[in-house]
């Protein structure tokens, strides 16, 4: 009953579909005139009187034949595209231009690599602009121990899991319209709103309506139309904590990024029951297991990226994946989290969740950074992040210096070369596939 909704008024496509059964119709009568079988019956035998009294019988019967398939694949050839252009207009504004392009596009993304990062905050986000560029393999695994902010307020009033790092991660890997991207990071100004972003509500809400926060994760993918898939390192609620060098233990993520202090290890802790083993979600071993590249980072060392290898499953699921894995080491220091650290230092702390021999790659920037653009830093106590070669040859690790600086704005990484930096380590290096500007 459903194919007789196209015969509805209005739809555009009755007169096509009519021409359309008219050219088969032609292009069947033709091939019975032109072998001279009874097929039509009554039809045929019409048909074969009409093409005699039109042309004559000096006129062959093949060649008779021949004109009404032609005729017929003509006709049937403009209606379907005119059925096909009344379809695509009426659902894709963009029209055949749009759709051409974004099918072409989506069976390029699709032979992409499969990659793997994992992290969380801003810096992971980054990294995912670029990656989506090049494929849609994308599995972003990402922290679950944010407090502060709208993700705290949300995790403490209703319940959830933090979602901030993974609102950031979704717009991130968005193919949706620049206007439901900004919509997600939309913040309220005032009101008992205040700090909250709308992407942060959505998913809340979500968790609550559908009782997971998995399947709430889920849902706002298809609504941002994701190129690949986020997942939260862990569906437990967990507490990040950290343990300085001088013995001193502090609860959270918040107040472990105003310590000011030197950090020996992090781990986390759930919130409900004391002494549960913190699983990984198992999708995101499976994951790492079939992954061709495995990323770490960019991101907070101790508050973004080894908190996801301290979930039970994870960091075996590293250390065991037969994909090259990379670290990205931060552009700056974090400012009460990575004083005075450099880049043996930050690969030395992933190297401590995971193991010896875990990590293949670690990209460092390369890049001279202007004075200029450094003294807005240096005033808040953020430096770059050195990375002195004799320090970094005594690891067990091949260090790539690349140019990955955003050329203009924060001193942070570019999305475009760190993507391209990241996958010529893996040779799986492809052309990049851009949204026609004008599909």
């Amino acid at each position: 009953m459903r194919f007789f909704r196209w015969l509805y008024p209005g739809l555009g496509v009755k007169r096509w579909l009519a021409l359309f059964t008219l050219g088969v119709f032609l292009i069947a009568a033709g091939l019975a005139v032109a072998v001279d079988v009874h097929v039509l019956g009554q039809l045929e035998e019409g048909m074969r009187n009409l093409t005699t009294a039109a042309t004559g019988r000096f006129v062959a019967r093949g060649i008779r034949g021949a004109v009404l398939i032609v005729l017929g694949a003509f006709l049937a050839f403009v209606a379907m595209q005119r059925i096909v252009r009344t379809i695509v207009l009426g659902v894709l504004p963009a029209g055949i231009q749009g759709i051409a392009n974004t099918i072409y596009q989506r069976r390029q993304l699709a032979r992409g690599p499969r990659v793997v990062a994992i992290g969380g905050g801003t810096g992971l986000s980054v990294l995912l602009r670029g990656l989506k560029q090049y494929t849609s393999n994308i599995t972003a695994i990402v922290t679950v121990a944010d407090d502060g902010g709208s993700s705290g307020r949300l995790r403490q009033e209703m319940g959830v899991l933090p979602p901030g790092d993974i609102r950031n991660c979704l717009v991130a890997l968005a193919d949706a319209e620049p206007m439901m991207q900004s919509l997600f990071q939309y913040r309220f100004k005032g009101g008992r709103l205040e700090g909250h972003s709308f992407g942060n509500l959505f998913i809340a809400a979500m968790s609550e309506l559908t009782g997971d926060f998995e399947e709430a994760v889920r849902a706002s993918s298809k609504v941002l139309a994701i190129r690949g898939r986020v997942l939260p390192s862990t569906l437990a609620k967990v507490t990040l904590n950290a343990e300085f060098e001088d013995g001193t233990v502090i609860r959270g993520e918040t107040n472990i990024s105003k310590s000011f202090k030197r950090i020996k290890r992090v781990f986390l802790k759930p919130e409900d029951h004391e002494g549960e083993v913190i699983e990984a979600v198992p999708e995101a071993v499976e994951a790492i297991g079939s992954a061709d590249l495995v990323i770490l980072g960019p991101g907070s060392l101790y508050t973004s990226v080894v908190p996801n290898l301290a979930v039970s499953g994870l960091a075996e699921a590293v250390r065991n994946t037969p994909a090259r894995v990379v670290y990205i080491v931060n552009v700056m220091t974090q400012p009460g989290e990575t004083d005075g650290l450099d880049a043996a230092d930050h690969v030395r702390a992933v190297l401590s969740q995971l193991g010896p021999g875990a990590v293949d790659s670690v990209v460092v920037a390369g890049d001279s950074i202007p004075q200029a653009r450094l003294r807005a830093y240096a005033e808040l106590g953020a430096h770059p992040v050195t990375a002195a070669p004799k320090s970094l040859e005594e690891l067990p690790v091949k260090t790539v210096r690349a140019q990955v600086i955003a050329a203009t704005g924060l001193i942070r990484h570019d999305p475009d070369r760190l993507a391209k930096a990241v996958l010529r380590l893996a040779e799986v290096n492809r052309p990049v596939v851009r949204r026609d500007d004008q599909g």
